[in-house]
């Protein structure tokens, strides 16, 4: 990746040949990529963070969304293009580079997804995005504030830990706390199970195995809908998750990346989803 101009280095505001949207409110496109699970907040009572690709090639971040709580005509699909206006927030809100706040009214879905049998359209724009390893996205974050990427693990496996079976106190305030005009959805379950991926990268600076949690909402979605399906059998419901998010989706047929982001204000890289074309 092309580094920026030093004298914009570490401040969070790039400089306008970085190729990033433009700081002050405006229009964008992007192909949404990436959704994380939503979890409960004390000042929007619940967000979901996106990762989306602009058209001029720019992997970014949509924060804060309440995504359960918009219009189901604003609700938008993996893989589909939405115009919403951005603009970049202030350094004491997210310093890092690659965030944007969307203003939710003006957000339009374009058109359907980008239909899975089509993987073609998608690496076009997701694998010039791809980064060598784990270790060049972090030198990135230090460097630039970059805290969004893509990359190969050459060795991933699902580890699966216990986690509280409900939300904090403060959280679960602040998720009873019904507003009059607000579409109410279903409650947040809080799921009693921490997903993470253990691996190595293909980089000579990778010296252990890294371990990111993972947030992505697809995965939690699975764990709702077979739980669903089979509310006792939790040794079956972690088997299939397991089997899919490590056997088949990390598996020989396929050709997966690794999408990981940064929580702010931690360092600290999380996986946010995955990219896993079949292989030619």
């Amino acid at each position: 990746m092309p580094p920026f101009n030093s004298h914009r280095q570490n401040n969070g505001f790039q400089s306008s040949d970085s190729g990033y949207p433009d700081l002050k409110p405006h229009r964008e496109k992007i192909l949404i990529i990436a959704k994380t699970t939503p979890l409960p907040s004390v000042t929007h009572r619940e967000l979901v963070c996106t990762a989306g690709v602009t058209q001029n090639g720019k992997l970014i971040r949509l924060y804060p969304i309440p995504f359960r709580y918009m219009d189901y005509s604003k609700r938008y699909k993996k893989y589909q293009w939405i115009e919403v206006e951005i603009r970049k927030p202030g350094k004491e809100k997210d310093n890092r580079i690659d965030s944007y706040e969307p203003n939710i009214d003006t957000l339009q879905v374009v058109g359907e997804p980008l239909p899975a049998g089509k993987w073609e359209e998608r690496k076009k724009i997701v694998l010039p995005l791809v980064s060598q390893s784990l270790e060049e996205l972090q030198d990135n974050f230090k460097r630039y504030k970059i805290s969004l990427g893509i990359f190969k693990p050459r060795e991933i496996k699902l580890s699966i830990g216990e986690e509280k079976e409900d939300w904090s106190a403060r959280h679960q305030q602040v998720l009873r706390q019904g507003r009059l005009l607000d579409r109410q959805p279903k409650k947040l379950e809080k799921i009693p199970f921490k997903f993470s991926y253990d691996f190595s990268c293909n980089d000579k600076r990778c010296s252990k195995v890294h371990s990111l949690k993972i947030i992505d909402w697809e995965l939690s979605e699975l764990y709702r809908k077979l739980k669903e399906e089979r509310p006792y059998s939790f040794d079956t419901i972690l088997g299939k998750i397991k089997q899919k998010y490590e056997t088949e989706i990390w598996g020989e047929k396929r050709n997966s990346y690794l999408m990981v982001g940064t929580h702010f204000p931690y360092p600290t890289f999380l996986a946010i989803g995955i990219f896993w074309p079949p292989k030619i």
